[in-house]
């Protein structure tokens, strides 16, 4: 495939070709970044001789190397290149007359553009990762002969790609309450970089921001809950993005979210009941029972994280060892609802527990609700629905420990130190 030629006299003879496959720039460390280097091959070429039998080469084709430079990148032998940056020619005293960008191994080249006056040529394919390829090029000088050079380089290997998991899921319906969640299959020490290329759209208009629990894993939120019913769009233009510590994004995505209506339980320790509010107007009222003085429940905003028709709750999961005061056997409890990673949960109380109902706390930290009450919270809310808990005196959910992330205030949640 022949690419647009330039305009001139010298033009008019020669042909440029396209670039094809899956390639990068040279890459080296600038202040933590990633910087491209070029490097002259003039050097290395032999001139092409048009002279008749007996006369030399500088007779019938002046050397032309003083006249002029050829810059390219990456340079020769480059490894662990930047697929995102495109390679390119540049000759300055002299135009370009064919470049050719190739795999190795074979494969199709890498499409390129030459610019109006022929001096620049540049890849606009985007490479692959893990791929040696091939650089070609011919220039020709003031005098008409042709100086040509090639070069090899390798992209980015697999032990340093990075990319990056989103929840929910693509297409996935939530609660309003739902924050979206980043993990990251490398350490990010580049959070600017990483932060710039995932933007974050809603039907709402709502603005939102990052919050990092650790270099691997990173939350957005609103400052107030989703807009119900709405879109949120998630574009995610990692490749080619340092994360830092020569890790390398390896691809873009477009993820869709959306929300269904408001749904909020407010769960009271003072009148030890629950009310279930839909689109803001109260549905139903149950009596509850939650953590005992040793075992309090937290205050503050839950998000509910997954649930269970019927579970084994074991006391082993919280800590607890036979023997312990507070052990208990493995229990099968109904209709569960987890609230946190420590063991939270909305579910049925045991039989024993159901005379503790709208009276006194007698779980290690759950929602204890009657058979009733815990079906219709089971069948009611979904996951990204919002539990409010009040007037347990113990303090708020951790934002790790599950979604307690509508409990850091908004101011701390954008200017995390």
């Amino acid at each position: 495939m022949r690419m647009k030629q330039g305009s001139g006299r010298a033009a008019a003879s020669r042909k440029i070709w396209t670039i094809a496959a899956i390639g990068a720039a040279a890459v080296v460390a600038v202040g933590g970044g990633v910087g491209i280097t070029t490097a002259s091959f003039w050097d290395e070429f032999e001139p092409s001789s048009t002279s008749s039998p007996g006369s030399s080469p500088a007779a019938s084709a002046p050397d032309a190397r003083s006249d002029y430079t050829v810059g390219v990148t990456p340079t020769d032998g480059a490894f662990s290149v930047n697929p995102a940056t495109p390679p390119a020619v540049t000759v300055t005293g002299a135009t370009l007359d064919a470049v050719e960008l190739v795999p190795r191994a074979g494969g199709t080249p890498v499409a390129g553009t030459l610019s109006d006056d022929g001096t620049q040529w540049t890849a606009t394919d985007r490479l692959a990762f893990d791929t040696e390829y091939e650089l070609s090029y011919t220039a020709r000088d003031a005098a008409g002969q042709p100086r040509r050079g090639t070069s090899t380089f390798r992209t980015v290997e697999p032990a340093n790609e990075a990319d990056a998991a989103m929840y929910p899921l693509d297409g996935a319906t939530v609660g309003t309450g739902q924050p979206l969640e980043f993990t990251f299959s490398e350490p990010v020490t580049n959070r600017d970089a990483v932060e710039k290329a995932i933007t974050v759209t809603s039907t709402s208009g709502q603005p939102g921001a990052f919050y990092w629990l650790s270099d691997t894993k990173a939350r957005y939120r609103p400052e107030t809950f989703w807009a119900p019913n709405s879109t949120i769009t998630v574009e995610s233009r990692l490749f080619g993005v340092d994360f830092g510590n020569g890790m390398i994004g390896n691809g873009d995505t477009t993820r869709t979210v959306k929300t269904h209506n408001t749904r909020l339980a407010v769960v009271d320790n003072a009148t030890k009941t629950m009310e279930v509010y839909l689109d803001g107007k109260l549905d139903a009222t149950f009596p509850i029972t939650l953590g005992t003085e040793d075992w309090p429940s937290t205050e503050g905003y839950m998000v509910v994280m997954e649930q269970y028709e019927s579970t084994r709750f074991t006391a082993e999961s919280i800590g607890l060892e036979p023997g312990d005061p507070a052990y208990y056997p493995p229990t099968v409890v109904n209709h569960a609802s987890r609230l946190s990673n420590g063991g939270a949960f909305v579910h049925e109380a045991l039989p024993a527990a159901q005379v503790a109902l709208g009276r006194f706390n007698v779980s290690h930290g759950c929602i204890g609700m009657s058979p009733e009450g815990a079906e219709y919270f089971y069948d009611t809310f979904a996951t990204g629905d919002v539990v409010q808990i009040l007037n347990t005196d113990y303090g708020p959910m951790y934002v790790w420990d599950g979604f307690g992330d509508w409990n850091v205030p908004w101011d701390e949640w954008v200017d995390q130190p």
